[in-house]
């Protein structure tokens, strides 16, 4: 086969290019350029020029064809401008995930199919197969191998045709056997740390990326005691709630309103926090730290409790629009009125718990176990059969 791998200039998709190579398949290597802008990021976090290098040099080294690809116009149009209108609309994206869905797995996708490719693959630690059903190939996307490195979380918006074509040949790998891999060949790249922050941007200051073109704007922090009377009422309801009513309670967050609580700070934009933050409210002599409740981008207020446990922060649940539901495996669908266990996280990295999907007709209700906190809208949940996820939709 004919392979396309993102060599990205770290440790994870140079041994996937070496493993492929191994593999007997014609492997060429290409760079994904898209980000050109480092006024945001850290210093020495995101160094394109030296990425690119390093994924020449591993190219030289396996002895691969190497091409630098520029979609920086893509991903501003797809990913960058998505952030800011999330953003200025009160909600919490998650750019990772859709650029693995717009940009590798679309975008890049398509620019390696030009090259007569059979495959794309790339660094990711999760794992494929496939089942026949009705005589029909059914792609399965996997947890990684290794707990600690799973990716396919990012990969949660993939569809069946993106999975037909992407390879993850590092997903049945620990980390360390990686590493122990690039060190035994003698890649150049063997002892380089991996990278983190925003696909492509790097490790970025996120306000001073935001106001590009979100202006800083002072407002009020407002703290709410757990006492507070909208905390009271849902309480209240949910306890003669039933059904549909019941399943909304348990999926929708408390809002609050100035009277609710008293001013103890100011923030420079609202649309620059996201809901469970911590960092960067700077308000002290609290006997615990303040957590985002809330937040107003309207009227630029940010709604703050004292600890990560605070009433106001827990929910039993959360909703997906039917529009933004998204299914994986489109053979386990659920119909309207049917309901299922699954685990799920709407986090990466985040423990799998277990929860009940109410399909209605509006969209999907997904009800856990225990209460949550930090629930963001913009945020992904996934939904998890074992090891092999099955769907994922934005949390409204």
């Amino acid at each position: 086969m004919r392979i396309v791998v993102g060599l990205s200039g770290g440790v994870d998709s140079s041994v996937t290019a070496h493993l492929l190579q191994e593999q007997g398949h014609e492997v060429i290597g290409v760079y994904m350029r898209n980000w050109h802008d480092e006024s945001v990021t850290l210093n020495n976090e995101c160094p394109w020029v030296e990425d690119s290098a390093d994924a020449m040099s591993v190219a030289e080294h396996l002895g691969i064809p190497f091409y630098n690809l520029d979609l920086s116009k893509e991903y501003k149009e797809r990913i960058v401008d998505y952030m800011f209108a999330e953003y200025e609309k009160g909600r919490t994206p998650n750019p990772d995930v859709l650029c693995n869905r717009e940009i590798k797995f679309d975008t890049f996708l398509k620019a390696a199919l030009k090259l007569k490719a059979d495959a794309v693959a790339t660094g990711h630690y999760c794992q494929k197969d496939t089942i026949e059903i009705n005589d029909q190939t059914t792609y399965r996307l996997l947890a990684g191998a290794d707990a600690n490195k799973d990716q396919s979380y990012f990969l949660c918006q993939l569809s069946q045709e993106q999975l037909s074509k992407a390879l993850f040949p590092i997903g049945h790998l620990q980390k360390r056997e990686v590493r122990e891999i690039a060190m035994d060949i003698g890649l150049p790249v063997a002892n380089k740390k991996d990278s983190q922050g925003l696909c492509f941007v790097g490790k970025i200051r996120l306000p001073e990326f935001l106001q590009q073109q979100l202006a800083p704007k002072k407002g009020t922090i407002i703290e709410i005691p757990e006492s507070a009377q909208p905390i009271a009422q849902i309480a209240d309801l949910l306890l003669h709630a039933k059904g549909k009513e019941k399943l909304s309670l348990l999926s929708t967050s408390v809002h609050f309103s100035p009277a609710d609580g008293d001013v103890v700070g100011e923030h420079n934009g609202a649309h620059y926090f996201t809901v469970g933050q911590r960092k960067g409210l700077q308000v002290g002599g609290k006997k615990e730290p303040l957590f985002v409740l809330e937040k107003d981008t309207v009227n630029n207020i940010l709604y703050t409790g004292q600890g990560a446990e605070h009433l106001g922060l827990q929910r039993g649940g959360l909703f997906v629009k039917k529009e933004h539901t998204h299914w994986v495996r489109e053979d386990m669908l659920l119909n309207q009125n049917e309901q299922k266990e699954y685990l799920v996280r709407f986090r990466y990295r985040q423990i799998l718990m277990p929860a009940t999907l109410h399909q209605e007709a509006e969209g999907l209700y997904v009800i856990f176990e225990r209460p949550q906190t930090g629930i963001a809208s913009g945020q992904f949940v996934a939904w998890y059969d074992g090891n092999e996820l099955i769907g994922s939709g934005e949390i409204h």
